[in-house]
């Protein structure tokens, strides 16, 4: 295959997989389920083949192809790869095998079929493959704004009870993100029909002189939609619902790989193309950074909702590449490139292992577990070392990425990465603090089985109930006696909390309700 047309195979082999998929009778899940994992293997095959056939030394973009589409418009089907898009679609290729295969023995909810959300899989991948290779502006938007139909059907009819919230949330603030940034497109284009060429190509476009005053506002357009769906404090709340009710496929891919076109149209558009902009409102985006670090992690400390703790420690998470992005030197941008995919395996690990307690012992609620690891001590061992790279403990994936950001943001902003490491102390008290109350100290709540009894042979241990259907949590009464704000939070049923623990988690979960 000629490397100009593993791009096009890439893109067009999960779109066609998709309508296949989608044209199977309904009782066909089984066979979906094959072609969808064949097909995604198939796209993991050619991401490595684009691996190998990418030269580090050779021109910025490469396995290039580009034809003609709205030729009035001077809008070309332009696809390639640089070093940035390359690890992406990698990240893409490996993660939605590993989704399929998590989703293999879900079922779907009364009226729908698991053929169907395996045809929006592969819909998706195709339309994240075309937002990392699309050398084309205009081409980027419409994969950009493609990506929403999809997830929003996957999280709408597959997701938890408050699903339709939590889709209609997503699909709108993406939605605002997107026509802002399309008014920013048209303005790029009017700057270069100014200049003689009226191009949507982005190596064209690089090389325009771009007025401050113009790059100001077309650099605030593009931002606005990449802080959303980085996402951004404090255009965040959209990602804590829909990564809790999202099913656990779709949240591994919505924190895996959906959120970094974020941060990956920080690097590829803000930057290079609004270089005197970027380097003006560069305060801004780091206070919003480290705060999105400090106050998701507060936030996360109050979470009883397992899901909705692993979704605030994303943003978090972006919080960190957002810092190594506009730091402006070589360690913090590589390091936040690096963060970039080491999250997506990371946090994809870790929804993993939520997704099967979830499915195991029927509820997403923290103070319902304890003691798993007494009855699954590898998953407890899974979820340990996916909890340790979360917070980026030396040895794991994340270390080398969140040190590099870190020690490259230092020298030129040394307040912000001060603030920065705070959320590290932050990272590691709620993750180790889930992982203490899940997988130790006595068993309680729903029966978790042991892992070498069938789950259906299980026998329940005294004071224990059998497993209900997932549910969210909800706000309980108020114990005569005690106020309010302390009956709601985690810590009033955790005697052995210290006091300042009780505290911010009280503040977290009042402030995230």
């Amino acid at each position: 295959m000629s490397d100009s047309l593993l791009l096009v195979a890439m893109l067009a082999v999960p779109a066609v997989g998709a309508a296949v998929v989608a044209a199977l009778p309904r009782e066909r899940t089984a066979l979906a389920r094959q072609l969808a994992l064949g097909v995604s293997l198939v796209v993991l095959l050619l991401a490595v083949l684009a691996t190998v056939a990418f030269d580090p030394d050779g021109d910025r973009f490469q396995l290039t192809s580009s034809v003609p589409w709205i030729e009035g418009f001077g809008v070309d089907f332009a696809l390639g790869v640089d070093g940035i898009a390359l690890v992406m679609l990698l990240l893409v290729g490996v993660l939605v095998p590993v989704v399929v295969l998590a989703s293999w023995e879900d079922e779907a909810p009364a009226r729908r079929s698991m053929r169907t959300f395996f045809a929006w899989l592969l819909l998706l991948e195709a339309c994240m493959v075309g937002v990392f290779a699309a050398t084309d502006v205009f081409l980027f938007y419409v994969f950009f704004e493609a990506m929403l139909v999809p997830m929003y059907f996957i999280v709408g009819s597959f997701g938890g009870p408050r699903r339709q919230y939590a889709a209609v949330k997503f699909f709108l603030y993406s939605l605002l993100g997107g026509l802002v940034m399309l008014a920013a497109v048209i303005g790029l284009y009017v700057v270069s029909e100014a200049a003689g060429d009226g191009t949507f190509a982005f190596e064209s476009l690089r090389q325009l002189d771009i007025d401050p005053a113009a790059q100001r506002l077309l650099f605030l357009g593009f931002f606005v939609a990449f802080a959303i769906k980085a996402p951004l404090v404090p255009l965040h709340t959209w990602l804590p619902d829909a990564g809790a009710e999202a099913p656990i496929g779709g949240a591994v891919l919505l924190v895996g790989v959906l959120d970094k076109v974020g941060t990956f149209g920080f690097l590829r558009y803000c930057l290079p193309l609004f270089p005197d902009a970027s380097r003006e409102f560069a305060p801004l985006v780091l206070v919003l950074a480290v705060a999105g670090i400090l106050y998701a992690a507060l936030l996360a400390m109050g979470q009883t909702d397992m899901k909705r703790l692993v979704s605030y420690t994303s943003i978090a998470h972006f919080g960190f590449i957002a810092l190594g992005v506009f730091a402006f030197t070589t360690e913090a941008g590589t390091g936040a490139v690096l963060y970039m995919v080491n999250h997506g395996i990371a946090t994809g690990l870790l929804f993993l292992v939520v997704g099967m307690l979830i499915a195991r012992g029927g509820s997403r609620l923290v103070g319902d577990y304890g003691g798993v690891a007494s009855a699954a001590p590898k998953l407890a061992g899974v979820f340990l070392v996916a909890g340790l790279a979360s917070l980026a403990l030396p040895g794991t994936n994340s270390f080398v990425s969140e040190f590099l950001v870190l020690v490259g943001s230092f020298p030129t902003r040394p307040v912000f990465t001060v603030l920065a490491t705070v959320g590290i102390i932050l990272a590691a008290l709620y993750v180790l603090l889930l992982y203490q109350r899940t997988m130790h100290g006595p068993r309680r709540g729903v029966l978790f089985p042991a892992a070498d009894e069938p789950a259906a042979d299980a026998v329940p241990t005294p004071g224990a109930r059998t497993a209900p259907p997932p549910r969210s949590p909800r706000r309980p009464r108020p114990r005569p006696g005690r106020r309010r704000g302390c009956a709601t939070c985690p810590a009033a049923s955790w005697p052995s909390s210290p006091r300042w623990w009780r505290w911010s988690s009280r503040w977290a979960s009042t402030r995230s309700r």
